[in-house]
């Protein structure tokens, strides 16, 4: 294991226990982790809010992972799910592949990324030459097990969204040129940002993401000051501010990681799953996803915090995140889309409206 510790990022990163506000985003990144088949992340806001900082900081507040020694797919030596064909191959013929620890990895899809980069090509002059399958992997590939991160997702050529959306909902990728026909695992949170100023995603690729998360710029002065100066002391003695923070970072990951264990043990109430599907339909949300995903999400945040047993308010604080992209919009409607939620939702699980509430406090 001493070959692992060369490994180690020289760069510091920014811690996430530190990054303050952006509850919102937090949650949603988080319980994504935990239960990648949420289906992935829209961040919505405005410029320098912190997003990739926070996505970074995720990706190196996670435990290390073991992965096949030299395998291009970051292939779990222990589950057949997340090996290539190659590992599997070897795995079902007695032999045991070298393995080795690396950092969940976090890969920065640039905008003019072309689909050959993305999904990896195949050379073909090898393969009829040498009659071997010559791949060369692409950015999926990189990201299996980790996440995908797609700044300014709504500016990419919806044909490589779709490709994403594809492969994080599968964990496949598959790769076909001139017959010949490569796949591999690739598991990994997709994570898109974007500002709406420069345009919405279209409604259907929208729908495909797991959780879409409204980020807006800090207004309190204090807290933006908090912020700044969290960052000034970050810059200037980056090793010491990391230890400051090494007892917080841990305790986090240790929660995400219980978490995923005992993800499998929580249990939804079958009115509980009966009253999010009445959400869904009386808010008109097309397909199932947004019940499924709602779901999962509120199974994600009881096992975050050490339940077993979802409740009404693991279903309240993640159902917004799951619906608002999924209503449909009508342009001469000036209600925000997460209040219409949150108002269906308090109707069908029969709680006071939010305005009624603070008039009785």
């Amino acid at each position: 294991m001493s070959s692992t510790a060369t490994k180690a990022p020289a760069r510091a990163v920014f811690p996430f226990t530190a990054i303050v506000g952006q509850e919102e985003m937090k949650l949603a990144l988080i319980l994504n982790t935990i239960d990648p088949r949420i289906g992935g992340v829209m961040i919505m806001g405005d410029r320098g809010t912190g997003k990739t900082t926070t996505i970074r900081a995720l990706a190196n507040l996670l435990p290390e992972i073991n992965v096949v020694m030299d395998d291009p797919f970051n292939s779990d030596p222990e589950d057949p799910e997340l090996m290539s064909d190659e590992v599997k191959a070897l795995t079902t013929g007695g032999q045991t592949p070298a393995v080795t620890q690396m950092q969940v990895p976090m890969v920065d899809l640039p905008l003019g990324a072309t689909e050959d980069r993305v999904c990896g090509t195949i050379d073909i002059e090898k393969a009829l030459s040498e009659g071997v399958k010559a791949f060369e992997p692409g950015l999926l590939a990189k990201a299996n097990r980790g996440i995908l991160y797609v700044d300014e997702v709504n500016l990419l050529d919806d044909h490589l969204v779709d490709v994403l959306l594809d492969s994080a909902a599968s964990g496949w990728n598959t790769v076909e040129r001139e017959g010949i026909s490569i796949r591999h695992p690739a598991r990994f949170v997709l994570v898109g940002s974007g500002n709406p100023e420069e345009g919405e995603l279209r409604p259907q690729l929208l729908d495909r993401f797991g959780m879409h998360a409204e980020i807006h710029t800090v207004k309190d002065p204090t807290l933006r000051v908090q912020i700044v100066e969290e960052r000034a002391q970050f810059d200037q003695e980056p090793h010491s501010y990391l230890d400051n923070h090494t007892d917080t970072q841990k305790a986090l990951q240790d929660q995400i990681v219980n978490a995923q264990n005992n993800l499998a043990h929580v249990n939804i109430d079958h009115e509980l799953r009966v009253n999010i599907s009445q959400v869904c339909s009386e808010l008109d949300v097309d397909g199932l996803r947004g019940d499924i995903v709602t779901n999962r999400a509120a199974k994600a945040i009881a096992a975050f915090e050490g339940r077993t047993e979802v409740t009404v308010d693991d279903i309240r604080r993640v159902i917004t995140l799951c619906l608002r992209h999924r209503l449909r919009k009508d342009p001469l409607e000036s209600i925000d889309s997460g209040y219409k939620v949150s108002k269906v939702f308090r109707q069908v699980f029969g709680l006071p409206d939010e305005d009624d509430a603070d008039m009785a406090a």
